[in-house]
């Protein structure tokens, strides 16, 4: 499709989603700066990811748009257009109106002018975005997930994070399993800390309160992105749903331990061979649900802590609290 480089010297990229959808698409952001070295590389994506776009060394600048139908005509406009935002047809509109010369898409029936390889429902979310490029002639590594490391130092170093929430109920694992872990875990001599969002801080706070933890071991609202990807880089373990810190231990390859419910981890899981436990009962659901997955309630506190102890090589955690009750909390 590119005879060569020389002639695209502005791209832009449309992934104007969450934190994990962000990272998924990082081997083929550094698949587009490989091809198009000269190129100022932008994305259109939520402002708050800015400081991890500049850690995949591919990115220049962001555009700030919180969704879809906010981006406006470019001066100049891109010499190349890329939508890793979804199948169409708004994102394939939206980039049009940029004025764009040309156009990386899925096909769409509503755009049967513009080429591009059919939407597969069932593809892991990382190969979706690199084989879209392979099929405009852009080779990209789906394996080249990692982020630089932030040049501010971590607020806990060699935590063991518990991250108890996610954008749905039906991914989030109840509170008094992850608050039973969590106090598991700090009993063993760990430091044990508990991030989110600060929406997420009372759910936070709850789980540390029946974790028997001090308050200041609540860091959720209290990081930016960037002091995230610090903690998360210098941490032992990583505990939570399926949700977008669990994409950020696997940009580090910080061991982690990721709770699947409604969503497949054949499309949304960690890379295979990596410092990485999954738990999934092998069914979906809605991950959208208003209330949690039965899959995700299926699975026990005691799993988790002998997945844990796994991970951080430590066979004393599954004796410490043997009994663990394994109903969603009331």
């Amino acid at each position: 499709m590119f005879a060569s480089s020389g002639d695209i010297s502005r791209v832009l990229i449309l992934r104007a989603i969450g934190l994990g959808d962000f990272l998924t698409g990082v081997p083929a952001y550094r698949g587009l700066r490989q091809a198009f070295p000269k190129a100022r590389i932008t994305l259109a994506a939520p402002a708050v990811l800015e400081p991890l776009a500049l850690l995949t060394g591919a990115i220049d600048r962001i555009v700030p748009v919180n969704g879809l139908g906010e981006l406006s005509p470019l001066f100049p406009p891109p010499d190349l257009a890329v939508n890793f935002h979804g199948a169409g047809p708004q994102s394939i509109r939206d980039l049009l109106a940029t004025g764009t010369r040309r156009l990386i898409t899925h096909r769409h029936p509503e755009y049967p002018q513009i080429p591009g390889p059919p939407w597969s429902e069932e593809m892991h979310e990382v190969k979706r975005w690199t084989r879209l490029l392979s099929t405009a002639g852009i080779a990209a590594d789906s394996r080249a997930l990692q982020l630089a490391r932030p040049t501010r130092p971590p607020a806990v170093s060699d935590a063991v994070i518990v991250h108890p929430g996610a954008s749905a109920e039906a991914r989030r694992w109840p509170i008094d399993r992850f608050g039973h872990v969590a106090e598991a875990l700090s009993a063993s001599g760990y430091s044990v800390v508990v991030t989110g969002s600060a929406a997420e801080r009372t759910r936070a706070v709850t789980v540390a309160q029946r974790a028997g933890l001090d308050q200041n071991s609540v860091l959720a609202g209290d990081l930016d992105l960037a002091g995230l990807a610090a903690l998360v880089a210098s941490a032992r373990l990583v505990l939570s749903g399926d949700t977008g810190i669990a994409h950020l231990a696997s940009a580090y390859a910080t061991p982690s331990v990721v709770l699947f419910g409604p969503t497949s981890p054949l499309q949304w899981g960690p890379p295979a061979g990596g410092p990485f436990t999954v738990i999934w009962r092998g069914v979906t659901g809605n991950p959208h649900g208003r209330w949690a997955d039965p899959a995700l309630l299926d699975i026990g506190s005691e799993e988790v802590l002998k997945a844990a102890e796994a991970r951080l090589g430590d066979a004393s955690l599954s004796q410490l609290r043997p009994d663990y009750p394994n109903s969603a909390e009331k």
